[in-house]
């Protein structure tokens, strides 16, 4: 969830426009400066009708599952399974993360967004990759609907777990120098931390399909997935554009903290539904890759985030992804007898490469995909 939609698109991506004469130029840590938002980042009306409905769902505690308490576990799936085959959105408390490390993960974000426009181009978002920083600068001026954050994205990979260098310490400071070497600890630990519990959330996920608890989480141990810090800045004009546009994730899942300030929302039953933050809850969501394993029995939902006139908002989101060649393909016992499948079998690799180059993520990414891999593997026959 909340994934940039915008970031997966070169269409419009924020980094490639180099002519100063044809650039917007904009700088989010100048924005309470101006008296009224952009033209770029105004967007239709019905992208920006607001809700005061909140998504209520029971609270997932995980406490028992750790435990081995096979009520509580029993407990747990249900309410995973109700939740999926409805929207795919649920909360999770009791979920083994430190309060201590989520804190200095937000610490840390704060600290980087509010560094000179200068120093975060130095780790820009090149095209064709969704590692590094992404926002409203130097776009092209005929970029409309821009969301209203900025993002700094980076890679996980489970396997680099142990290694003399830690992928994402290494990340930080290769690019950014010594200087960041605790921001690199802090995240190298969030995610190794996310990548824990996504595995446990994988087996009550088997479990609430029917089919054999380990079967996804095998599936998912050599994973490479993608970490992201989002920054909505407060907006003068809330009622004109978006943090995050409707979308739905093209990942398998995503797990989410955000903070208390509010904003994400998620589109149940032809309405918009708030989700309220908890400071001590993890929101998760089932994205496109995995309700394609799932045979679309599990929903992948659409979801934004809105905006705030007067707080910024911050939120970590953990997208997990397996590893780029594995082949994406429903375990039989989700097949039936029939042998009747809802999507051709296709790698993550493939999904990202379209979403990255031929199509923005929207509520029928997967659709819109196979649609597009079938007429290639057509083309090649």
């Amino acid at each position: 969830m909340e994934s940039n939609s915008h970031a997966l698109s070169p269409n419009i991506d924020l980094n490639e426009q180099n002519d100063k004469g044809s650039n917007v130029n904009f700088n989010f840590l100048d924005s309470s400066f101006y008296p009224t938002i952009p033209r770029h980042f105004v967007c239709s009306h019905e992208d920006l009708v607001h809700t005061k409905e909140e998504l209520k769902e029971p609270l997932v505690d995980l406490l028992g599952f750790f435990r081995g308490d096979y009520e509580a576990t029993r407990r747990a799936v249900e309410l995973i399974r109700v939740a999926c085959l409805s929207h795919g959105f649920f909360q999770v408390i009791n979920h083994g993360i430190d309060a201590i490390l989520i804190r200095a993960a937000h610490d840390h974000m704060k600290a980087f967004f509010r560094q000179p426009l200068s120093k975060k181009l130095g780790v820009r978002r090149k095209p064709g990759s969704v590692w590094g920083y992404s926002g409203a600068h130097n776009a092209d001026r005929s970029s409309s609907k821009l969301p209203w954050k900025e993002t700094l994205s980076f890679g996980y990979n489970g396997a680099n777990k142990g290694s003399n260098k830690p992928i994402v310490f290494e990340y930080f400071t290769s690019l950014l120098g010594e200087d960041y070497d605790n921001m690199g600890l802090i995240y190298q630990h969030y995610c190794e931390a996310m990548e824990k519990l996504s595995l446990g959330i994988m087996e009550l996920l088997g479990m609430s399909l029917g089919v054999d608890r380990s079967h996804f989480r095998r599936f998912f141990e050599d994973g490479h997935s993608i970490m992201r810090c989002n920054y909505y800045p407060s907006c003068q004009e809330p009622n004109l554009a978006v943090g995050t546009g409707p979308h739905c994730d093209p990942t398998s899942l995503t797990i989410l903290h955000q903070d208390q300030v509010g904003g994400l929302e998620v589109f149940v039953h032809n309405r918009w539904k708030y989700v309220r933050p908890r400071h001590d809850a993890l929101v998760i969501n089932i994205g496109d890759t995995f309700m394609a394993l799932s045979n679309g029995r599990y929903k992948s939902c659409l979801h934004r985030a809105v905006l705030n006139k007067y707080s910024e908002r911050r939120s970590l989101a953990y997208f997990v992804c397996p590893r780029e060649d594995k082949v994406v393909r429903p375990p039989k016992d989700l097949v039936g007898a029939q042998g009747l499948r809802m999507y051709p079998d296709f790698t993550w690799s493939a999904l990202l490469h379209f979403t990255q180059n031929h199509y923005r993520a929207d509520a029928s990414t997967l659709e819109s995909f196979s649609k597009w891999l079938l007429t290639l593997q057509s083309q090649v026959i």
